[in-house]
């Protein structure tokens, strides 16, 4: 196997981890939604946790492109 190949499949690989980021922030603003569905009056205890949730999620998703960056090309 080609040195240059195993990048592609290694980058690859990391990019995975991409997906499930992307079904952990739907799952956030999904429950975000559903509870104000239920109690409108909670928005303002709510919001604040749901930008950090968010945050973290996404974040998870950056380092996960970062890794996949790396292996591509260092």
């Amino acid at each position: 196997m080609d040195a240059s190949a195993a990048k592609f499949i290694g980058a690859g690989l990391a990019a995975i981890g991409m997906i499930g980021a992307g079904i952990g922030v739907g799952n956030v603003w999904a429950s975000y939604i559903s509870a104000l569905a239920r109690n409108p009056a909670s928005k303002a205890e709510i919001g604040a946790n749901i930008w950090i949730g968010f945050a973290v999620t996404e974040a998870i998703a950056l380092f996960a492109l970062i890794v996949a960056l790396i292996a591509l090309f260092a």
